[in-house]
C-alpha cells in the first residue's frame, strides 16, 4: 500500500506561504496571479511554468488570457497541499521572474515583461 504525502493546515500553508510573496491559499489550493506585458510574454511564461512542472513530475492549474496566468497548486494523490507544492511554486517563482544581475554580461530586457508583487 502507498503511503499517502503529509499535508499541511490552513494555518500551517497560511504561515509557509509568507515566504512566497504574491502566493495565496484560497479554495484548497496555493496560487499566483502573474501579469505580464502582453501575450507573447504570457505565452513564454506558460512555457516555462510547463517546463518546470513537467520536470518535477507535478503540474498546476493554470488559466491563461493576454495579460495574466494564474497559476493553481494542489497535491490530488494527498488530497491537499504538499512540500511538493511549494517546492514547484518556488521554482516557478524564480523562473518567472528571474532577471539578470547587474555588473553581468546580460541587460535585460527594457519591457515590462512578468510583473511581481501581489497583481490580484
Amino acid at each position: 500500500m502507498t503511503r499517502r504525502e503529509p499535508t499541511y493546515d490552513d494555518d500551517q500553508i497560511k504561515e509557509r506561504l509568507t515566504a512566497l510573496p504574491g502566493w495565496y491559499y484560497e479554495g484548497g489550493w496555493i496560487r499566483r496571479v502573474y501579469k505580464t506585458d502582453g501575450w507573447p510574454t504570457t505565452l513564454m511564461l506558460v512555457n516555462a511554468v510547463a517546463y518546470c512542472a513537467e520536470a518535477a513530475y507535478h503540474h498546476p492549474d493554470l488559466s491563461v488570457t493576454w495579460a495574466r496566468v494564474t497559476v493553481k497548486l494542489q497535491t490530488h494523490s494527498a488530497g491537499g497541499i504538499t512540500d511538493k507544492d511549494f517546492e514547484l511554486a518556488r521554482q516557478i517563482e524564480a523562473a518567472a521572474l528571474w532577471r539578470p544581475g547587474p555588473g553581468g554580461a546580460l541587460e535585460g530586457t527594457p519591457n515590462k515583461f512578468v510583473r511581481g508583487g501581489d497583481p490580484r
